[in-house]
């Protein structure tokens, strides 16, 4: 067994890593002030961004949970992985090989990096197999629906045998034993033992944001199979089939640059979209769209205001009009506009790119629909509109669609809609809808987003009594406080350049307020402010409750144009906090020297130190 990775391997696998490129692959990122990025935070729920990630320090930070920490512990908190298997993975993505100190012991393992290697190792073998002869039905299903090998190759497309154990004889001699299998949702398990739960079917590999392989979809093709037209992997440590979206590896970066989502039904629509020039199409994997999945696609697209959208596509059967129902009951998560495209003739995506080609897939999405207006209509659709019983009954389904409209703009001009689709005058529908307004229109506010608390959450699942964090915010507004604030944050953030020789005598001197002080004493007890990662390392050594509020300062804008402008800042406050010092020590000796003989021993002493201090700050001034 390997021992403990040795800590200079730690180190440089940390500093070799630029965060933001991991953290990226999950949350949209956009520029915030200088060095600083900004997006929507991966460990709550939230309208507009807060999560901070400063590439320079290595660190992240999020102002509305209060979550931070370097690229070892995003990795752990986002994939619940142990710190070896943060490190290993991340030394893994340099090609950079680790060092293990021999006799130590390892720390446990919870073998979720041996569930990926075997997912990976399956992917690679169903993929081969798409060549052999018995794979003739599979390669004809794919090529029906207009998928060359090109495509098939791109979306890493497979094929599972009959039989009940060529995958598991192919992993076992890659090393996999059969409880690692099952346990990747490989194998299933039997009265007579274990079998390969992939026989006889079609495969596509599914992905996480990262494109790591953590499971399959698998399509049946002969008519002797009894199992369901699709078999997904089961629930693994590493599969979560509600936190998943199918081809989500593919258009992430897409749906980030475009602010637009398309939501189709299954993997042949995502593949049919993509190579139609809709790239940011994504599926579901064997469940309804839900709202984890509305979670991660928002922190993938940046979803913080209107100018989003999200696209979703249904069948017009009964099937087609519950899912979009479904849906709807989870549009008001998105901050983006949501829209529905319904195909004409009951295609889905797939079937239009073969009977029409890749531009009635466009122009499908083009024609989309608002989704209150397809909501509406189904509404509608259940009432006999020719009766004046079946109008006023509409009236009352429909009412809290139209008030449950965000934007109030937009609300009396489908209150119109709603009239003229009833029949009925506007003067009777808008009271109905202004009192289902009242009532809280058809869906109520989701209420598992996490506000921000100044609490600590540990203590509080505990059942202490909450410690009240300090944070920027609760400073008080005064003077000296916003110089100490200021300076400190700039030597967090910019101390690795600013001269030591300005920095250190002004971080040798207290501040007055105690929370910045605390972050003051962390940052002086740093040995070396040029190491990267020291920024990280002090946050972590302040004590609490004044750690959150380090952690914010080493990530909040700071107030500067450029990085040059930021560096002459930083230098600048420091030589305010020694300027601060001479002033109050002047002003203390000016009250003095009206109490003493100014001939005197005693008063010829302060003159002399009043001089002092002039020279001082005159030279400090000049710098």
């Amino acid at each position: 067994m390997a021992g403990r990775i040795r800590q200079a391997d730690v180190d440089e696998v940390k500093a070799r890593t630029n965060i933001a490129d991991i953290i990226g692959e999950r949350v949209a990122l956009k520029p915030a002030g200088v060095g600083s990025l900004k997006g929507l935070c991966p460990f709550h729920d939230e309208r507009s961004p807060s999560f901070n990630v400063r590439s320079q320090a290595g660190f992240y930070h999020c102002f509305g949970c209060g979550e931070s920490g370097d690229v070892y512990t995003f990795l752990r908190q986002m994939d619940h992985v142990s710190f070896t298997e943060a490190v290993e993975r991340l030394a893994g993505r340099l090609g950079y090989a680790l060092h293990y100190e021999d006799g130590a012991a390892a720390p446990e393992t919870s073998g979720r990096s041996r569930l990926y290697a075997a997912n990976a190792a399956a992917a690679e073998w169903f993929r081969s197999q798409l060549s052999i002869p018995e794979a003739e039905a599979a390669r004809s299903f794919l090529g029906g629906r207009g998928f060359d090998a090109n495509a098939a190759a791109h979306f890493g497309v497979g094929y599972a045998p009959k039989g009940w154990s060529h995958l598991r004889d192919a992993l076992k001699s890659k090393g996999f034993s059969d409880d690692e299998q099952v346990a990747a949702g490989l194998l299933s398990q039997g009265q007579r033992g274990v079998y390969d739960r992939f026989r006889g079917r079609l495969v596509w590999p599914i992905r996480d944001v990262t494109g790591q392989v953590i499971g399959f979809g698998a399509r049946k093709l002969f008519d002797d199979d009894q199992g369901p037209k699709y078999l997904n992997t089961p629930e693994t440590t590493i599969y979560k089939k509600s936190q998943v979206l199918y081809g989500l590896d593919l258009a992430k970066r897409d749906i980030s640059r475009q602010h637009r989502v398309v939501v189709v039904e299954g993997y042949t629509d995502v593949m049919a979209c993509h190579l139609a020039g809709v790239t940011t199409a994504i599926a579901t994997c064997g469940t309804a769209f839900g709202s984890e999945h509305i979670t991660v696609l928002r922190r993938v697209m940046g979803d913080s205001d209107v100018s989003g959208e999200v696209v979703f596509t249904f069948d017009p059967d009964a099937a087609g009009q519950k899912a979009a129902l479904r849906a709807f009951s989870e549009e008001k998560r998105f901050a983006a506009q949501t829209y529905v495209a319904v195909a004409p003739g009951g295609l889905d995506p797939c079937d239009l790119r073969v009977q029409r080609g890749d531009g009635a897939v466009r122009a499908l999405l083009e024609a989309k629909s608002p989704m209150f207006e397809f909501v509406i209509e189904q509404r509608l659709a259940g009432f006999d509109l020719a009766t004046v019983e079946g109008r006023v009954g509409a009236l009352r389904a429909a009412a809290p669609i139209v008030a449950d409209i965000r934007d109030p703009s937009l609300r009396p001009g489908y209150t119109r809609v709603l009239a003229r689709k009833l029949g009925l005058d506007l003067g009777e529908v808008t009271p109905a809808v202004e009192r289902a307004a009242r009532n809280g229109g058809e869906r109520h506010p989701s209420k598992n987003a996490a506000p921000a608390t100044s609490t600590n959450p540990a203590a509080a699942d505990a059942g202490e009594t909450p410690v009240q964090r300090v944070t920027l915010a609760s400073l008080p507004r005064t003077a000296d406080v916003a110089l100490e604030r200021d300076a400190i944050m700039g030597v967090l953030q910019y101390g690795h350049a600013v001269d030591a020789a300005i920095l250190d005598p002004a971080l040798a001197l207290p501040f007055q307020h105690p929370a910045l002080e605390a972050v003051r004493r962390a940052v002086v007890e740093q040995p070396d402010r040029t190491r990267i990662g020291w920024a990280a390392a002090a946050v972590e050594a302040v004590r609490e409750p004044y750690r959150s509020l380090a952690a914010e300062l080493l990530t909040a804008d700071f107030p500067a144009r450029t990085e040059a402008g930021a560096l002459a800042s930083t230098a600048d406050l420091a030589r305010r906090l020694r300027l601060r010092v001479i002033e109050r020590e002047k002003s203390e000796l000016l009250r003095h020297i009206q109490r003493v003989d100014v001939d005197s021993d005693g008063g010829r002493a302060v003159r002399i130190r009043l001089r002092e201090l002039d020279v001082e700050r005159a030279r400090l001034s000049a710098e």
